[in-house]
């Protein structure tokens, strides 16, 4: 039985020492040498550190910084890593936050220290990796070390508008990965193509599948992302099988038709998460890659990545719902009802709670937001059993298969009715010539407000809308733009919208 991802990592390790475990545009590394480097990083800070501490590092994603993560873990620590493209004032108070007693980065990054303004000692990488592996140390905060020791932690924006850190256990990656590798047939085989930052849950899944099943990852630089022949280059030159991509990455192909100049033909694996896949795109990318297996993918930061999955094996029109299908194994997904009632009948929606050993363990220095997000299941008065709260409405369909509504945020009351914004946004998938949109609440004057990709009038999308929606439903003001803002993580930027609209207002 896995104790510790480290155990991953030493297995890929005795079978493929001199395979290549992960890669950038850079440079790369065996198993063998990812493994000897991060032993030595992790005997140097057991000199400097207790086992359980938080270590922020400050560095872009590549071969070094995975190296960094595993020797944080071989000191029994865990990473946080920081966006170095982040605003300083945020990356205050994540600083603040951690209370670390160092903070890691690289020679590459001497510039962007200085605002940072953190008074403990700042390491090089380099340095690190200079002294001696000490085993004696190493075995013996692994031999001292727990399954539920925290792993990672990563900042999410929160509600309130103050990061708040999500801390994962060995046992919950170690969980979840064992039944994703299984389930979606990941293997030694496999060729990951890495697009998620790494400060962000989608890489969880890119990293720890490679690890533990001896793949290897490419690490696909951020700004091809804006080039759509370099990015296909790129997966085709290093023979990327499996996408675990947000669902704004993979449109990005499809919009700007990248497919007309070549197809990625090794690709046999396409998941998606993070937002409503539009089914426009989706077909799009099975037209092109047919034979690939394509899975939508649903869960939030804490509760280890995502709890339910939904393989598509049928065709969906434009503006149908696709399912986020059914819980992995070792999770419970159910819903709630605004009385805490279970929901079971299809059709009523109800907001989707999850329990599981998958959960992560809360907020770090953070007991009031966990307490109220970390809550006993309402239906169980009989023992303790915390459950996760997502924020996210749900509902079963027709055919009992669990589907994604909308954040409770987005459901708003507009002339007396209660309206989900994701409603809308699907309708709009099936207005012709349009290729994302996104649909906003302005409170203060009642109006619903949408913005769009496409080259069709105000007029037109009017005429089709009525046909599908009822008038109470129909945006009151419309927006035509070249391109929707993405946040980092590639999630369409909600709050740039409405200070745009509020800007103009």
């Amino acid at each position: 039985m896995n104790r510790s991802i480290l155990d991953y990592l030493e297995q890929s390790k005795e079978k493929f020492p001199n395979k290549t475990a992960f890669a950038d545009v850079d440079t790369s590394c065996t198993y063998s040498e990812l493994w000897e480097r991060s032993k030595k990083i992790g005997s140097e800070l057991s000199r400097y550190l207790k086992p359980g501490q938080p270590v922020p590092v400050f560095m872009d994603k590549s071969v070094d910084t995975i190296c960094l993560f595993l020797g944080i873990v071989y000191a029994g620590c865990f990473y946080v890593l920081l966006d170095t493209k982040q605003p300083k004032a945020r990356l205050h108070q994540i600083l603040n936050t951690l209370d670390a007693d160092v903070l890691i980065t690289s020679k590459d990054y001497d510039g962007d220290r200085e605002g940072l303004l953190f008074d403990k000692p700042v390491y090089d990488l380099q340095e690190l990796e200079k002294g001696e592996i000490d085993e004696k140390k190493l075995a013996e905060i692994r031999n001292h070390a727990l399954d539920i020791d925290p792993l990672y932690g990563i900042f999410t924006s929160g509600s309130t508008g103050t990061p708040k850190g999500v801390v994962v256990s060995h046992r919950s990656v170690i969980d979840f990965i064992t039944y994703f590798t299984d389930i979606f047939g990941i293997t030694s085989e496999d060729v990951i193509g890495n697009q998620a930052p790494w400060d962000f849950d989608v890489s969880v899944k890119d990293i720890y599948s490679t690890l533990m099943v001896g793949a290897t990852m490419e690490i696909i630089p951020k700004q091809y992302f804006s080039f759509p022949v370099r990015l296909i280059d790129f997966l085709c030159e290093r023979k990327v099988t499996t996408l675990i991509w947000a669902v704004s990455a993979l449109c990005i192909i499809t919009t700007l038709k990248g497919f007309e100049y070549k197809i990625p033909s090794r690709i046999g694996k396409v998941m998606f998460s993070g937002e409503v896949m539009p089914v426009k795109h989706l077909n799009l990318w099975r037209q092109a890659i047919p034979d690939a297996m394509y899975v939508n993918l649903y869960g939030p930061t804490e509760i280890t990545c995502n709890c339910t999955y939904y393989i598509i094996e049928r065709e969906f029109l434009p503006g149908e719902v696709l399912p986020i299908g059914k819980a992995f194994p070792n999770e419970k997904v159910f819903l709630l009802d605004e009385t805490d009632n279970l929901v079971t009948e299809p059709g009523k929606q109800g907001e989707i709670c999850v329990s599981g050993t998958t959960l992560a363990l809360g907020y770090f220095n953070n007991t009031e937001q966990t307490r109220q997000a970390f809550v006993q299941n309402p239906c169980n008065p009989f023992y303790p059993e915390i459950i996760y709260r997502t924020g996210d409405l749900g509902l079963y369909n027709e055919t009992e298969e669990l589907c994604f509504l909308s954040r409770k945020d987005f459901q708003i009351k507009h002339l007396g009715h209660r309206i989900e914004l994701g409603e809308i946004e699907n309708a709009m998938d099936q207005v012709e010539q349009i290729i994302r949109s996104c649909c906003l609440y302005d409170d203060k004057s009642s109006k619903i407000l949408l913005y769009y990709e496409g080259a069709v009038d105000k007029r037109q999308i009017q005429k089709r809308l009525r046909e599908i929606l009822p008038a109470y439903m129909l945006p009151n003001r419309y927006y035509a733009v070249d391109k929707l803002p993405l946040t980092k993580n590639g999630k369409i930027d909600r709050k740039m919208l409405m200070a745009l609209y509020k800007g103009e207002n």
